[in-house]
């Protein structure tokens, strides 16, 4: 079981957590759960570091913010002890989670779960705090931002455990982000190829990690909410969305809807580069420096040359790295070739999204369809096997995902 920054904020909440868990253990299951920070909490964290030095080393600022976790480990045992339950907490270094790679944003490499799984068959709750582990020279490590849904799948894989719980401030996964169309529906299944790609699109429900992390290690993940009155039915017992394997999924729906859902992410900044030299290499040394500093380039487009041997490129960074491309950029001028650099923050791309594209043409032409029935211009595409984007002006967002949404005929029926 998996608590997040909201579900763990203030001792009130973390009581109902510790309710929600002594619930599955009564149930007859052997239990362990993994929690985030209080919400808020990590930023403060983070805001100390900077105080302290702008400059500050890595390595200190994972004791600092992996401190977090810590707090709401010991207070959820604690709480749990309260209702009768044996309970104890286990840090990062004590299971331990070994990590690799740097400081900040480390890797899961294998998670030692042998004492764990030895406490857990007597009947102890184990309470493990996300986002953190040990490196190979015993120091503390965090796995960046977002990064528990990774430590609770992870967890999940080293136990062999029957699912993955996830409970969050929403009920489950949706075909769209219900704020913007009140029609959505709740999914009772998603693929994780699916949930990977929504994730990677804008969907904020489930970490791509995690997600992709489950994909691999074969873990069941169900997502839930954790917001569910106390004289409510328990949340377990209310379907939330479970995330399964393209062959589990298969076995249990024969018919499935040709799209899954839409997703859409205004974090997105467009950058075009006018009068590229037209030339073999030319675009290594657009995009070289950009992967150098990390920075994910997504849509590209290359336009026609034109007669003096130049062409325009297209691309999009995720906003929060625009800056850093255009200083990138700026300094390899020279070797790039290029005239004129053109930056635009005014675009949000929009996601379709469905393991059924595999089988069906005419998807694409649909998307295209209905944003040009009503005047949505498409600045740029990209696909994959189960996923066509498009990138369009920011202010039709939420008309373009409405419109898109009833194209595809997932708006809930009204009973």
């Amino acid at each position: 079981m998996k608590f997040g920054g909201t579900s763990m904020a203030g001792t009130e909440r973390i009581r109902r957590v510790a309710r929600i868990v002594k619930r599955q253990q009564d149930a007859g299951h052997e239990v362990a759960v993994v929690v985030s920070a209080m919400a808020g909490e990590t930023d403060r964290l983070v805001n100390f570091c900077r105080e302290a030095n702008p400059l500050y080393d890595p390595a200190e600022y994972d004791v600092v913010v992996a401190s977090g976790e810590q707090v709401t480990s010991g207070l959820l045992a604690i709480a749990l002890q309260a209702l009768g339950a044996n309970a104890r907490s286990w840090l990062g270094w004590q299971l331990p989670i070994r990590t690799v790679e740097a400081h900040a944003k480390a890797r899961i490499e294998e998670i030692d779960a042998e004492a764990l799984i030895a406490e857990m068959q007597k009947g102890v709750i184990a309470v493990i705090p996300g986002f953190q582990g040990m490196s190979e020279d015993g120091r503390v490590t965090t796995l960046g931002r977002g990064g528990s849904d990774t430590s609770a799948v992870a967890v999940a894989a080293a136990v062999k455990a029957d699912r993955c719980d996830i409970y969050t401030d929403v009920d489950g996964v949706y075909t769209t982000d219900p704020r913007i169309v009140a029609k959505a529906r709740k999914l009772t299944n998603v693929t994780y190829e699916e949930m990977l790609e929504l994730a990677s699109v804008g969907a904020k429900v489930l970490q791509t990690r995690s997600v992709g992390l489950a994909m691999k290690e074969g873990v069941r993940v169900q997502v839930l909410s954790s917001f569910i009155d106390d004289d409510a039915p328990a949340a377990d017992t209310i379907p939330g969305t479970m995330i399964v394997s393209d062959e589990e999924l298969e076995g249990m729906d024969m018919e499935r809807q040709l799209i899954t859902g839409i997703a859409h992410d205004k974090n997105e900044a467009k950058i075009t580069l006018t009068r590229v030299p037209d030339k073999p290499g030319a675009v290594a040394n657009i995009f070289g420096p950009l992967a150098e500093a990390a920075i994910n380039v997504d849509m590209i487009i290359q336009n026609v040359g034109r007669d003096k041997g130049e062409t325009d490129v297209t691309f999009t960074v995720p906003a929060a790295d625009l800056a850093r491309s255009l200083d990138l950029l700026e300094a390899a001028k020279e070797t790039i070739g290029f005239n004129r650099i053109i930056p635009d923050t005014n675009v949000a791309k929009i996601s379709v999204v469905g393991v059924g594209m595999k089988s069906h043409a005419g998807v694409a032409s649909t998307m295209f369809k209905a944003l040009a029935d009503r005047g949505v211009n498409i600045q740029a595409i990209s696909t994959s096997e189960i996923k066509v984007s498009v990138l369009i002006e920011e202010d039709y967002t939420e008309l373009a995902v409405r419109v898109l949404h009833t194209a595809y005929g997932l708006d809930a029926v009204e009973a």
